[in-house]
């Protein structure tokens, strides 16, 4: 009956998890494993299955309900007040918008960040503790380019990353190379991406341009080429030197994870070489060929206005 219960919208099933409220319980927790406080966490089916959930609760187990974090308003916190109403319930760190609505009354003690009796305090997840630092990866992904017709992979490439992605500790970051004006999704200016791009651990990509300007960037990429036979991004990669690519049919979790690894480790350096050599030692080989055939063109013009030209 001494037990602990932690509850906060990470709990409800339509509740929203944010980064804020889970390291907010986590300091609630350190706090309590610190004092040998008994406590039991509830989390919404949906963001952690394998965990107690409401519905699995036997509210008599419980003394105290503490909720965390978080708006003091709905129909859900009213509930937690009726379920638990032999409990004594505290809420901590949260935002008290409306003192007098019922979400807010019936917790017996209320130690809010704000909106309380007392000045503003500095929100629980400031101070919580952290473990790591996962490596950050820009995520650039194309489901287009239709004119490859059946050998087209690009939907199956893209599970298959996401997949991956959802079972590895890396932050992602989604990027897209499309360029627009003043709209909050995409950049604005080349500039702008490749400063993204340059802040970055590592990139995956199944763009031509998302390996080409991460390695222009000197930021290390894991690219997979979406087209069975290899298309326009193995190319690439070839024309760069750049190791790190998956052919369509060896796309997979094995491949992915080596050429991962390979990234944060031996690409930093050869990112950074790519870079230096893009910019000092440039690839002629279409430009020259270019000028050339614009300098004929030119020549000829000038030729054939020559011949023309009307005498004096």
């Amino acid at each position: 009956m001494n037990r602990i219960l932690l509850t906060g919208w990470f709990s409800f099933l339509h509740g929203e998890v944010t980064a804020g409220d889970e390291l907010a319980l986590r300091r609630v927790e350190s706090l309590l494993d610190r004092e040998g406080l008994p406590y039991d966490t509830v989390w919404s089916p949906a963001y952690r299955p394998r965990e107690l959930h409401l519905e699995a609760v036997s509210p008599g187990r419980y003394g105290t309900l503490v909720f965390i974090c978080g708006p003091l308003h709905g129909p859900d916190i009213e509930r937690l007040h009726d379920r638990f109403a032999h409990c004594l319930r505290i809420a901590v760190g949260t935002s008290v918008v409306e003192p007098g609505a019922p979400a807010v009354t019936g917790f017996h003690h209320v130690l809010a960040r704000s909106g309380g009796l007392g000045p503003p305090v500095v929100d629980l997840a400031a101070s919580a503790a952290t473990t790591g630092r996962p490596p950050v990866a820009g995520v650039i992904l194309t489901q287009g380019q239709r004119e490859y017709g059946l050998r087209r992979r690009h939907g199956a490439i893209t599970d298959a990353l996401q997949g991956w992605l959802s079972e590895r500790d890396i932050a992602r970051i989604p990027l897209d190379t499309r360029l627009a004006n003043r709209d909050p999704q995409h950049f604005d200016t080349p500039e702008q991406l490749m400063a993204a791009l340059s802040r970055l651990d590592a990139v995956i990509t199944n763009r031509l341009h998302g390996l080409l300007l991460a390695l222009r960037a000197g930021t290390p990429v894991l690219a997979v080429d979406p087209v069975r036979g290899g298309a326009k991004v193995t190319a690439q990669a070839r024309a760069c030197q750049w190791p790190a690519v998956v052919p369509a049919e060896e796309a997979g979790p094995a491949a992915f994870d080596h050429w991962w690894t390979w990234c944060l480790d031996q690409g930093r350096a050869q990112a950074a070489e790519r870079r230096r050599r893009f910019l000092d030692e440039p690839d002629n080989r279409l430009t020259d060929p270019l000028l050339t055939l614009l300098k004929q063109v030119s020549d000829g013009h000038r030729g054939a206005q020559a011949r023309h030209t009307p005498p004096r």
